[in-house]
């Protein structure tokens, strides 16, 4: 997957995809969860404490499949949050990036605003079409301020009955934009499709479904992760794959996967605190162009069932956990979509004081569970960045 640009060969029909999609170079795919297991929170001791967490694949419907649009209000506490619509359906040609949605706001150095956008996308094809969803944001001059913020997963085609409304495909990009100087800046929502199908076609941004969400005011002290370069082919071997063969069997992201020691301190005023992450896996079945070749382990239609417990630990006055927060799911990543993002969060989280700190740390516990090896997606060509998570302080 690249999502910097378009690409070549996100699918076929729909014979195609279940026979030969294994020559594509681009084709993207979905997390269809089996039953949630409970979020749990513990203290150092292991009893339970109160915790208010779930994740949510808003795709097909299941899971906290609400929270990917509500989660920003329930952490925002006293900011408020503007949402600006598309107005009227919207084509995305293949192999072009379309502006769909976009936000103006004044900001001094430092500022702080969490941008929140959603893209409902239909298709005029029954084949594969891929789906990149980003947030950039433009100084006064045009240029970008890193990091812009994407996600990506395949269309599988207007006869798709697998999505919660059929043929209707969304996703959800979060970015928490720090403005780098005084000024005036431009946030756009975007959309990218991309494919090796032959023909006349295209994908259409749905209005009324695709939106923008931007703060109204300072995210204070709010904190960004995201992961180390992965670059779409992996030529390099630098992103972090589970699996088998030469694949480790679980991985830490944030924390042992190369991303920079990080904590994160609560404000002193704020009355608890808020955490989401969205995580972007990617399958690697033979011949697919979006991971390392020593990584390809079966052909395509293997699938994937992996773990993730997304937790948000505070930490005691040694630097080890005091309270752990964390929600938990099983997900089967299809070949058929390739790519696809995750979304969990933990919001209206006490900050103990018998701790001792205020001090954080974010990660996410990934485990392959059987079938293809996937990679866990981070930030290529040093800007664009698909897996991150966010901390807030609620004040209100």
């Amino acid at each position: 997957m690249r999502v910097r640009t378009a690409g070549a060969g996100a699918g076929a029909g729909r014979t195609v995809r279940r026979a030969l999609v294994a020559g594509l170079g681009l084709a993207l795919v979905a997390l269809t969860p089996l039953p949630a297991q409970a979020n749990a929170t513990t203290g150092a001791a292991g009893e339970p404490v109160a915790a208010t967490g779930a994740w949510a694949d808003p795709v097909s419907g299941t899971g906290a499949a609400a929270a990917p649009a509500d989660v920003s209000g329930a952490a925002a506490g006293p900011v408020g949050v503007t949402r600006t619509t598309l107005a009227a359906d919207t084509v995305i040609p293949r192999g072009v990036t379309v502006d769909l949605v976009r936000r103006t706001m004044t900001l001094v150095a430092g500022e702080k605003r969490h941008l929140r956008g959603r893209l409902e996308a239909t298709s005029t094809t029954t084949g594969i079409v891929g789906l990149t969803e980003r947030i950039r944001c433009l100084d006064a001059s045009g240029r970008t301020v890193p990091v812009v913020a994407a996600s990506a997963r395949n269309h599988e085609g207007s006869d798709t009955v697998t999505y919660a409304t059929p043929g209707h495909l969304p996703l959800f990009a979060d970015l928490l934009f720090t403005a780098p100087a005084d000024g005036t800046y431009t946030c756009v929502l975007q959309g990218t499709a991309y494919s090796s199908l032959s023909g006349s076609y295209h994908l259409t941004a749905v209005a009324g479904k695709t939106w923008l969400e931007a703060d109204d005011s300072d995210r204070v002290g709010a904190g960004w992760w995201q992961n180390p370069a992965c670059e779409s082919a992996d030529s390099g071997g630098a992103c972090t794959y589970v699996g088998t063969g030469p694949a480790r069997r679980d991985a830490w992201v944030f924390y042992d996967d190369g991303t920079p020691s990080r904590r994160w301190q609560a404000h002193p005023d704020a009355v608890s605190v808020s955490a989401q992450a969205n995580l972007e896996l990617t399958t690697c079945y033979h011949g697919t162009a979006s991971c390392a070749t020593a990584m390809q382990a079966h052909p395509r239609g293997k699938n994937a069932v992996v773990d993730a417990r997304f937790e948000f630990i505070q930490l005691g006055t040694t630097g080890h956990a005091c309270r752990t927060h964390s929600t938990t799911a099983r997900r089967t990543v299809t070949d058929d979509a390739h790519h696809a993002v995750g979304y969990s969060f933990l919001t209206g989280l006490p900050v103990d004081p018998a701790c001792g700190t205020r001090d954080f740390l974010m990660r996410i516990y990934v485990k392959h569970v059987s079938g293809q090896t996937v990679k866990i997606d981070g930030v290529q060509s040093g800007v664009t960045s698909l897996t991150n998570g966010i901390a807030f302080n609620n004040f209100g």
